[in-house]
C-alpha cells in the first residue's frame, strides 16, 4: 500500500489544504441565502446536528482512506476492493464537470475587479443609451447592477436556444483564470503547499475587514436581528432538514477525491481524526461568521432600498398635493396617506398605482444565492458605501481566492489518480499532464462564455454533481464497513494515529452517515421526479426581469448525460473487473 510520493512540508500545511478547498463560496453564498429561507438563527440548530451526524465521520472516512492507502481516489478504492475502482473514476469525472465551470466564476471575478479601480464604479449608474438623450431602456426597467451582471457582464440571450457566440471579454477573463490554476499547481504539493497559505487565510482577513465595515453600516442591526431571530416552527419543515444535511455534504466536499488526494500526500502517522475535526468546525464556523457578514450587508441593503423606496413616495406626493415641504415624513407617512385618500379621493385613485408600498420586512426576505448574491446584491450594497473602490476590490480579490482554493482541490482529485498511474507518470512529467488537463477544460469551459453561458453554468451546477455525489460517498461508505470491514479498518487506523475510533465514529460510519445519505438520495429523486418538467430562469430584457421557461428537449438529454457519465462508472467499473476476472481464469484453466 505504501508508495513514494512527495509529501506535505507539515501537517499545518495539510489543514490549510483542505480549508482551502472546503472553505468555499458556498460558505459565502449558499448558507447564509439557507439562513433566510428556513428559519434564520434556528436554522443552526440542524446544521450542527448533522455536521455531527454526516459531516465529521464522513471527512474522517475521507481522510483515512486517503492517508492509509496513499494513492489518489482511482487507486485507494481499488485497493479496497477491485471491484470499486468505478467510484474512484466516478468521482475524477465529478471533479471534471465540476472544473469545467467552476473556474467560469474566477473569470467572472476578474472581470469584476479589474474595473473596481475605476471611479465611479461601471455598474454604480445605467449607461446612457445611443442618442445621450436617457438611459439605457433596459437598465432603465431593472437596475444599475443587474444590467451590469445580465447585459455587459454575460451578455445574456433571452433563452438556451439562442446560444449566440463567444464573448471574447469573458473568453479571455476565463484564459486567465486557468493560467492562474495551473501556476499554483505545476509543481504538484511544492506549489499548491504555498499557495494554500494565501489562499486560506487571505479571504479570513477580507471577512474581517467587511465585518467591521458592516457593522458599522447604517441598517446593519436590521440585518442581524433578521439573522438571529429564529422562526423555530421552521424545524418541523422537512426541507430545513435536508437542506442542512446537503449543505454540510457540498459544503465540505465529499466524494470529489480531493480530500482523498490531499491526504494520501500525509505522512502515514498523521492525525488525521484531529485534522477532520479541526477542518469541519472551520468550515461550519466559518459559515456562519460569513453569515454574519453577509446579513450585515443585507441590512444596509434592505434598509438603504426602504428609505429609498419612502422618499420617493414622500417626493411624489408633496409634488402631486402641493404639501409644505416637511409636512411628510417617514414616520407620518402611512397617516398622511390616509388623510389624502379621504381628502383626495380622486387624485390619490389616479396616483395610487406609482404609489409604492415600502416594507422594510418584504426587502429582508428577498432570498438570494449563489451568483445572484455574489454578483448583484453584493455590487448593489458596495456601490452606496465610502471609498467603494475600496470594498470592491477586497470583496472580488476574496472571491478570487476562494474559487482558485476551491480549484486547487478540484484539480488535484483528477491530477492526483493520472500521477498514480504508471502509464501516464512514465511518459509525460506532471507540468505535461497538468497542461493538458487545464488546457482541455479552459476549451471546452468556453461554452460558459457564450450568450447562453449562463444557462449551461446553471445546468452543470444544479445537475452534474448532486446525485452522483450522494451515490458515490454512499458507495465509500458501506465499502469501508462491510467490504473492508470495519474491524480492518480500526487496525489500519491505529496503525496510523495510535488508538482505536470511540463508539461515535463506528455508529455514525456504519448506521447514521448510511441512512441519511440514503434518505437525501430518496429526497432529491422523488423531488426530480414530482417536479416535472424541469424549468431554468431566463433573463427577459424587454421586461427588465427573470421568466421562467421549460428546458428543451436536447438540455434535458445533457442532464441525463452529466447524471449517467459518473453514476454508471461505479456498475460498469465493477462489471469490467468481473469480466476480467472470469477471462483470466478461463485463460489459466485452458493452460493447465
Amino acid at each position: 500500500m505504501e508508495k513514494s510520493r512527495p509529501l506535505w512540508d507539515n501537517p499545518l500545511q495539510f489543514v490549510f489544504a483542505c480549508i482551502s478547498y472546503a472553505v468555499g463560496l458556498g460558505n459565502v453564498w449558499r448558507f447564509p441565502y439557507l439562513c433566510q429561507m428556513y428559519g434564520g438563527g434556528g436554522f443552526l440548530i440542524p446544521y450542527l446536528i448533522m455536521l455531527i451526524a454526516e459531516g465529521m465521520p464522513l471527512l474522517y472516512l475521507e481522510l483515512a482512506v486517503g492517508q492509509r492507502m496513499r494513492q489518489g481516489s482511482i487507486g485507494a478504492w481499488k485497493i479496497i476492493s477491485p471491484y470499486l475502482c468505478g467510484v474512484g473514476v466516478a468521482s475524477v469525472v465529478v471533479s471534471f464537470f465540476l472544473s469545467m465551470y467552476y473556474n467560469v466564476i474566477n473569470a467572472w471575478a476578474f472581470w469584476y475587479l479589474f474595473p473596481s479601480f475605476q471611479d465611479p464604479l461601471p455598474w454604480a449608474t445605467c449607461p446612457l443609451n445611443s442618442n445621450r438623450t436617457g438611459y439605457e431602456e433596459e437598465c432603465e426597467k431593472t437596475s444599475s447592477t443587474q444590467y451590469f451582471w445580465y447585459r455587459q457582464t454575460l451578455n445574456i440571450s433571452p433563452s438556451l436556444e439562442a446560444s449566440g457566440s463567444v464573448q471574447w471579454e469573458q473568453a479571455l477573463c476565463l484564459t486567465l483564470a486557468w493560467l492562474v490554476v495551473y501556476l499554483c499547481i505545476l509543481r504538484g504539493t511544492a506549489s499548491t503547499g504555498k499557495v494554500v497559505y494565501v489562499t486560506a487565510s487571505l479571504p479570513y482577513c477580507v471577512l474581517i475587514i467587511y465585518l467591521i465595515r458592516g457593522l458599522t453600516l447604517h441598517g446593519a442591526v436590521n440585518g442581524l436581528v433578521y439573522m438571529f431571530t429564529p422562526k423555530l416552527e421552521q424545524l418541523s419543515n422537512p426541507k430545513t432538514w435536508i437542506s442542512a444535511a446537503t449543505q454540510i455534504f457540498f459544503s465540505l466536499g465529499l466524494g470529489f477525491g480531493s480530500l482523498i488526494a490531499f491526504a494520501s500526500y500525509n505522512e502515514p502517522s498523521n492525525n488525521c481524526q484531529r485534522h477532520a475535526i479541526i477542518v469541519s468546525l472551520i468550515n461550519s464556523t466559518t459559515s456562519i461568521f460569513a453569515s454574519i457578514v453577509t446579513f450585515s450587508i443585507y441590512g444596509f441593503k434592505a434598509t438603504f432600498n426602504y428609505e429609498s423606496c419612502i422618499n420617493k413616495v414622500i417626493l411624489l406626493l408633496l409634488n402631486a398635493f402641493d404639501l409644505e415641504e416637511g409636512s411628510l415624513t417617514a414616520d407620518n407617512l402611512s397617516e398622511m396617506k390616509d388623510y389624502l385618500m379621504a381628502t383626495y379621493p380622486q387624485e390619490y385613485a389616479q396616483l395610487a398605482p406609482q404609489i409604492k408600498n415600502c416594507s422594510l420586512e418584504a426587502e429582508l426576505d428577498t432570498a438570494v444565492q449563489g451568483t445572484g448574491l455574489a454578483f448583484i446584491v453584493y455590487s448593489e450594497a458596495i456601490k452606496n458605501m465610502e471609498v467603494p473602490q475600496l470594498y470592491s476590490v477586497l470583496y472580488f480579490f476574496m472571491l478570487l481566492m476562494l474559487g482558485i482554493g476551491s480549484m486547487l482541490g478540484n484539480t488535484a482529485a483528477i491530477l492526483t489518480p493520472l500521477s498514480d498511474s504508471r502509464v501516464i507518470a512514465s511518459r509525460f512529467p506532471k507540468e505535461v499532464i497538468s497542461g493538458v488537463v487545464c488546457f482541455m477544460n479552459c476549451i471546452i469551459g468556453l461554452i460558459f462564455t457564450t450568450e447562453a453561458g449562463n444557462y449551461w453554468f446553471d445546468i452543470f451546477n444544479d445537475y452534474a454533481a448532486t446525485l452522483s455525489l450522494l451515490l458515490i460517498v454512499l458507495v465509500e461508505t458501506i465499502a469501508v464497513c462491510y467490504i473492508y470491514g470495519i474491524r480492518r479498518f480500526e487496525k489500519d487506523l491505529y496503525t496510523m494515529i495510535g488508538h482505536k475510533p470511540n463508539w461515535y465514529w463506528k455508529i455514525m460510519w456504519a448506521f447514521v452517515s448510511p441512512l441519511l445519505i440514503i434518505s437525501l438520495f430518496i429526497f432529491y429523486l422523488t423531488d426530480y421526479i414530482l417536479t416535472g418538467t424541469l424549468q431554468y430562469q431566463a433573463w427577459d430584457a424587454t421586461q427588465g426581469q427573470l421568466v421562467t421557461k421549460d428546458y428543451p428537449g436536447y438540455a434535458l438529454a445533457v442532464i441525463g448525460l452529466l447524471v449517467a457519465s459518473s453514476t454508471m462508472c461505479i456498475p460498469l467499473g465493477a462489471l469490467v473487473t468481473f469480466v476480467r476476472k472470469r477471462l483470466k481464469r478461463e485463460r489459466v484453466s485452458t493452460v493447465a
